[in-house]
């Protein structure tokens, strides 16, 4: 048994010293000029947020001259839907392209998450095609595969893989049917068809609305609590606030700039907010476990609950309560101290003959699949494919968690020394 000590614990240390990543999309095309104009529509309509918050992902990118002829003739919510519908959610290298079970496949894109995808326009048809030719298409009943598969750009092997092509998929309606602008949004109207009738009528009423509308054009995101928010337990008696409290309140439930859920899930600084009238004031934090994402107030914390518009430049969400900042509400309460035992004498209890207690077996793990393998080889005839595969090049787009693992290592090897023979 001390002799499987070490042999364990070095497996384990073996496997915590593995490297811990996350892809960056950005950070990968930086390099590469000839996408340049696709990279920049990424991060101005936030797509690469939603990219980088996945794990298993194939991002099928334009030259310059297919994403300038696309953007320059439609407005920026229907870039974003055109980008989403470029993201597939699996992982395809160039020999799985020419593996395809029985010749093609529909791929599940980020389009089709959104919930603006009516049908089937949220996937995309890959179809093999002989001569080597990969072709792309919406799977839209009827419509043709107006792109094709030219090149291998980056794969992170069952991660990220980035491949050109040569033209937009664009589903049916899908350009003549731009999201509203932000003149168009009526935002109390919105808000109430969402059920937060309550939070809808405080901002009109106390003139809120017309300082949302005003930071529309450049870009607005809204925290709206439900009605049953305000009708829960504890809440604070909002009736002894001063008129420019509850204005202070209520434009703490909004920020300046578009923030989709994706770039909410990649965002680690504190988030300002139209309330925000100084460094650390009226902010928020944010956590995320996997896709659920949590804003903390000091005082409280709440779920985002749903989407209810995401359309460049404005987002609004539902959350399960009213956000009550640390400026209005002070600190989060203490919990409130255990009760003092009495010290009146008692009956001695009559103790009970104590049953043999038998520990459950703890439930053996099963360990992870290991991943499949992806199929080898191409066609001769296939398009070239300048993959930079190799472990060195691929440390680009990472962050590494270098000081957890430093940290596990230090105490790991400080027990192995421990139970060495001195």
């Amino acid at each position: 048994m001390a002799a499987s000590q070490p042999i364990f614990l070095f497996l384990a240390l073996a496997a915590l010293t593995a490297t811990i990543s996350a892809h960056n999309i950005t950070d990968i095309l930086s390099g590469l000029p000839e996408y340049s104009v696709y990279n920049g529509y990424l991060s101005q309509t936030k797509v690469a947020d939603d990219i980088n918050s996945r794990q298993t992902i194939t991002v099928l990118v334009l030259s310059n001259a297919a994403m300038s002829a696309l953007a320059a003739k439609h407005p920026l919510s229907v870039i974003k839907k055109a980008l989403s519908l470029l993201v597939l959610l699996d992982y395809y290298d160039p020999p799985k392209l020419h593996q395809l079970s029985k010749g093609t496949t529909l791929s599940t894109t980020l389009y089709q998450t959104t919930g603006n995808a009516p049908g089937n326009l949220g996937f995309v048809n890959i179809t093999d095609i002989q001569g080597g030719k990969v072709g792309f298409g919406s799977a839209a009943p009827g419509s043709k595969l107006d792109s094709s598969y030219t090149k291998s750009v980056k794969q992170i092997p069952y991660n990220v893989s980035v491949l050109e092509i040569s033209a937009p998929i664009i589903a049916p309606g899908m350009l003549t049917a731009p999201g509203p602008s932000a003149s168009d949004v009526n935002i109390t109207a919105a808000l109430e068809k969402a059920g937060c009738k309550t939070f809808a009528s405080l901002i009109t009423t106390n003139g809120v609305k017309k300082t949302y509308e005003s930071a529309l054009e450049k870009g607005l995101t809204i925290f709206a609590p439900n009605d049953e928010a305000f009708k829960a337990p504890g809440l604070p008696d909002f009736s002894k606030l001063s008129n420019a409290e509850i204005v202070s309140l209520l434009l703490y439930h909004a920020r300046a700039g578009y923030t989709p859920l994706g770039t909410l899930k990649t965002t680690k600084d504190p988030l300002t907010t139209l309330a925000t009238n100084g460094a650390g004031k009226y902010e928020l934090k944010v956590t995320t476990a996997g896709d659920e994402v949590t804003l903390h107030t000091g005082v409280d914390a709440s779920r985002v609950a749903d989407t209810v518009l995401d359309s460049t430049p404005l987002a609004i969400f539902t959350v399960g309560s009213v956000l009550l900042p640390t400026e209005l509400f002070g600190k989060s309460p203490s919990p409130a101290p255990a009760p003092v035992p009495t010290t009146s004498p008692s009956p001695a209890p009559v103790l009970a003959p104590s049953p043999v207690g038998v520990s459950p077996a703890p439930a053996t793990a099963s360990p992870p699949a290991p991943p499949t393998d992806t199929p080898g080889g191409a066609p001769t005839d296939a398009p070239s494919h300048d993959s930079e595969n190799s472990t060195s090049d691929n440390a680009a787009g990472h962050v590494n968690a270098s000081a957890l693992v430093a940290v596990l290592v230090t105490v790991i090897s400080s027990f192995v020394l421990s139970q060495m023979p001195v």
